[in-house]
């Protein structure tokens, strides 16, 4: 761990390796946590983004991956489901919408909602209504942020459950109402800032990662060309979700999952090239990444 100034540190593989030591033979499913994921549309293609998700959380290393979408999206999502298991939430207007969801989320360790979601305008309930009362991790994300930046933003003062969110430059840039230019400028102080304002996690994504809970600060520079490529931020998130059903709530572990990403990318633009590689080439390197970490 290099120390950058007050802390602020730069982390790199070696740091992440203690949470990645081999695991008991005796071990089963139960023991390393469900990660949920939330999202999916009919207009915005969330079927595969969902698949990316759930088989990045699963890869990297948690028990169970549950798969909750709308009713509509089943039959996008039937061919992607393999491993993971599916809870199916009736329409925002049916009675008992509220209660399928609260089951749906209740025994999860972790939750990443948001990916592929759209613009619905029911949308800030739901969030609203996780946020005061799922009490796991919750990774918020893509269309999770878009709608996050609409609401009152000192809901997150009373959330219940720890929050990471994951925003791109945009994406930070309507939550914190700065331009791009300014957070360019200071991206340091306004993650910090921000996540100390809010008592949550930023993660802000870029070629040098800013991880923030408003005290200390990571940072990691990873990743390649071949990873800017639609899905990608998914697969980020599917790691994220995962490992944080199985490991601790904190900086290490919401690093390595940055770490782990950029490794399986760049060791899938080695054998793809940064032309021609796509996000579910990274998702087949999750392994590899995680190997690398033990042995280097």
């Amino acid at each position: 761990m290099k120390r950058k100034d007050n802390n602020t540190y730069e982390i790199n593989s070696n740091d992440i390796k203690d949470l990645f030591i081999k695991r008991d033979p005796n071990c089963n499913k139960g023991d390393f946590g469900k990660a949920g994921i939330y999202g999916g549309s009919i207009e915005y293609s969330g079927a595969l983004k969902l698949s990316y998700l759930s088989l990045s959380a699963l890869r990297s290393g948690c028990g169970i991956s549950r798969v909750i979408t709308k009713k509509e999206v089943l039959p996008l999502l039937g061919p992607n489901i393999l491993e993971q298991t599916l809870a199916v939430l009736p329409s925002y207007d049916d009675e008992n919408f509220i209660n399928k969801l609260q089951d749906s989320i209740k025994d999860l360790d972790s939750l990443a909602f948001g990916m592929g979601l759209g613009k619905d305008e029911h949308l800030e309930d739901v969030l609203k209504f996780i946020l005061l009362n799922y009490n796991g991790n919750l990774i918020i994300d893509a269309d999770g942020l878009n709608t996050l930046s609409k609401m009152n933003l000192e809901v997150l003062k009373n959330k219940k459950c720890n929050v990471v969110l994951t925003p791109h430059l945009k994406e930070f840039s309507r939550l914190c109402n700065k331009s791009i230019d300014e957070i360019e400028k200071d991206s340091l102080n306004l993650v910090k800032n921000f996540a100390n304002t809010y008592n949550i996690t930023v993660l802000l994504k870029g070629p040098t990662t800013i991880i923030s809970d408003g005290i200390n600060t990571y940072l990691v520079i990873t990743g390649c060309p071949g990873m800017a490529t639609a899905g990608s931020g998914d697969v980020l998130s599917g790691i994220l979700v995962g490992l944080l059903a199985y490991l601790d709530f904190n900086l290490l572990t919401i690093a390595s999952g940055v770490l782990i990403n950029g490794i399986a990318g760049s060791l899938a633009e080695s054998i793809n090239t940064d032309i021609s590689m796509i996000a579910s080439d990274t998702i087949s390197k999750i392994g590899d990444a995680i190997k690398y970490i033990r042995e280097n």
